[in-house]
């Protein structure tokens, strides 16, 4: 394949925007500030991070010009965990979750010195609504601010242990803090429900008067100031209140609340969360594609045995290239998936979702997160004892897919919300839907297998809708619920799958050379047959699939990792990654000796083949299936 094919693959990847929104983020990362260093503990390690934040601002826009183009928020939430991951999670809370809640509720004349000192990262500004005893129900929070109009002051108070304010940044007290604190507006004796709060948390010396935080347990990895956070009657000018078209306080200094009920304005404070959502899944699919880069590229100079050859690299083998281009197609389905939720994001105005695109951006968020996190565990797999180590990044990107599940909603509690909501959307079909005849159709057909998840989708969601109506029974709206809830998980899963394969087909007939297209039909076929295939029995039980197409599922697998072979190294060119931004050993071109400098070793300079003690390794006893695949580092 050739280098137009890789540009075009970029082209898709990035949807038309490298240059425009990427390539600066790019180029950022190649600076010495983010060049590994070693021996940091955990607390030495989260001091660098906003060190590495304030370089990544001190580079770019302002925040608020950010904010003011989605598309240069996800290319900023995609770039930088590639080397830190937890300058990524500094950033996303600093710029989508917390500044974007005060640009969008309480950017006002009276706020412009807060403003203004967050948009030049003065302060950095944590973003605190999730509490100890509501993870999963923020609505229900209990933190208050009561209003005291002979002061004009908000007393922020936490009422009990459960009401502490937890996993949010507030640690480190020699860094400034001004945080977006989530908490029940009560006056004049009424809960007003939820609003957000600016509230200055430490001023780069301690914390402040009434502000108090323990830190949380370590994490692997990611060395930040994580901690639980809980105030004693603190008290907060009046301005600090956001609260933007959710009501306000008239010329009497009564707060009236805006109409509609306390969900709505809830969910109005919430509303940077679904960018956020976005924001998370850019992160998981640049991880996911860097994590398949360096397995790929240390995959061709890893050597190993086979019959009647001693020297062999690792790719050569087809249970190798199953379980890495099996990651490669699903980091293409996730990637031009998000693209499609992100353009259907940015293309209507922001205070009027209509319910697909939040259902679409849900489905996505937890697909492509659960999706990333396997593709990683895979790949540090493939690279042995290589692949534990941080130095090489992908066990490091596994520690950021831990995070990203859970966060802007954990993902099995969302996806259950987005299935339910769909579900009640419509009434039970009475008869299944049609199923296409299997018999003679070519299982690399992508509108074939479209047609497959399709199918399984909408069976379900009638299965479900069914399901939920069935009067029959006399029980309650929670156990008719509780029955259906895991038939909702795969259909909304499907739903997901399905749309990624339509983006997938979509991209390789816009592609505009034969070698991208070629490599792009490759990837559906692959993605779809693995898809297909772990609910074979369904089709099979369904008349989707015929028997002997379910028997040849594997066979066409096989056959398609040997197809993708030769495109392989134009297909991960497209990722716009080199050894040189990454600076992981085993993406190197010479891994050895790259692997040697940065363990200080001075073994002697060899081949691959005679490296074995360089390493340390005999990895004969963690060869791959099949006889004689004992692997050499």
């Amino acid at each position: 394949m050739t280098s137009s094919a890789s540009a075009d693959l970029t082209r898709l990847l990035f949807d038309g925007r490298y240059e425009q929104s990427h390539k600066d983020l790019h180029d950022l990362l190649l600076d010495p500030v983010f060049d590994p260093r070693e021996g940091l503990d955990m607390t030495e390690a989260g001091k660098l991070a906003y060190e590495r934040s304030r370089a990544v601002h001190g580079a770019l826009e302002t925040p608020r010009q950010i904010l003011a183009d989605p598309w240069r928020l996800f290319a900023l939430a995609e770039w930088p965990s590639l080397v830190d991951v937890s300058t990524f999670s500094l950033l996303m809370v600093h710029y989508n979750l917390a500044f974007g809640t005060v640009l969008e509720h309480g950017d006002r004349e009276d706020t412009k010195d807060l403003v203004d000192e967050l948009d030049r990262l003065d302060s950095f500004s944590p973003y605190m609504a999730t509490e100890l005893g509501y993870g999963n129900n923020v609505a229900a929070l209990r933190t208050e601010a009561v209003y005291d109009p002979a002061t004009e002051t908000f007393v922020l108070n936490t009422p009990d242990a459960l009401a502490q304010k937890y996993m949010s940044y507030s640690g480190f007290r020699d860094i400034p803090k001004l945080a977006v604190v989530m908490a029940r507006l009560k006056a004049d004796g009424k809960d007003h429900g939820v609003f957000p709060f600016l509230v200055r948390i430490s001023d780069g010396t301690a914390l402040c008067e009434g502000v108090h935080a323990a830190p949380c347990p370590e994490k692997p990895v990611q060395g930040l100031d994580n901690g639980l956070t809980w105030f004693d009657h603190v008290r907060v000018p009046r301005r600090n209140l956001l609260h933007g078209d959710m009501g306000g306080f008239g010329e009497d200094g009564v707060f009236r609340p805006a109409s509609g009920n306390q969900r709505k304005r809830f969910l109005r404070a919430m509303n940077r969360i679904l960018p956020g959502r976005l924001c998370v899944s850019s992160a998981a699919t640049g991880a996911g594609r860097a994590a398949v880069y360096v397995a790929l590229r240390y995959a061709v100079q890893r050597l190993t045995n086979a019959p009647g050859r001693n020297d062999l690299p690792i790719i050569e083998y087809r249970s190798h290239q199953l379980a890495l281009f099996t990651a490669l197609a699903r980091t293409y389905a996730m990637t031009l998936l998000l693209n499609h939720a992100k353009r259907e994001f940015t293309s209507v105005p922001p205070n009027a979702v209509p319910a697909e695109l939040n259902h679409l951006v849900s489905i996505t968020k937890a697909l492509s997160t659960w999706e990333m996190t396997d593709v990683i565990a895979v790949c540090r797999e493939r690279c042995g004892a290589q692949g534990i180590f941080s130095v090489n990044r992908i066990a490091d990107y596994g520690s950021l897919l831990q995070g990203l599940v859970t966060a802007e909603g954990d993902n099995q509690v969302l996806l259950a919300t987005t299935a339910g909501q769909i579900i009640a959307a419509g009434e039970a079909d009475p008869e299944p839907a049609a199923v296409t005849d299997p018999h003679g159709r070519d299982l690399r057909d992508a509108g074939f297998l479209v047609s497959a998840v399709r199918h399984r989708e909408q069976e379900l969601l009638r299965r479900a809708r069914t399901a939920m109506s069935d009067d029959s029974v006399d029980r309650t709206y929670f156990e008719a619920w509780n029955a259906t809830i895991n038939t909702g998980l795969e259909m909304a899963r499907a739903r997901g799958v399905r749309t990624a394969l339509e983006c997938m087909a979509e991209a390789a007939e816009t592609a505009r050379t034969e070698e991208s297209r070629t490599a792009l039909g490759l990837l559906t076929a692959l993605y779809g047959l693995t898809e297909v295939g772990r609910d074979a029995g369904w089709y099979l039980a369904n008349g989707v699939l015929t028997a002997g197409q379910v028997e040849e599922l594997a066979a066409q697998t096989d056959a398609l990792c040997a197809d993708l072979l030769p495109h392989v190294q134009t297909i991960v060119d497209g990722f716009g990654l080199t050894p040189e931004l990454l600076r992981a050993p085993i993406a190197a071109d010479d891994y050895v000796s790259a692997f040697q400098a940065r363990t200080g070793a001075h073994g002697p300079s060899a081949a691959p083949a005679e490296a074995d003690a360089n390493v340390n390794a005999n990895v004969n006893a963690d060869a791959d299936s099949g006889a004689g695949e004992g692997e050499r580092a």
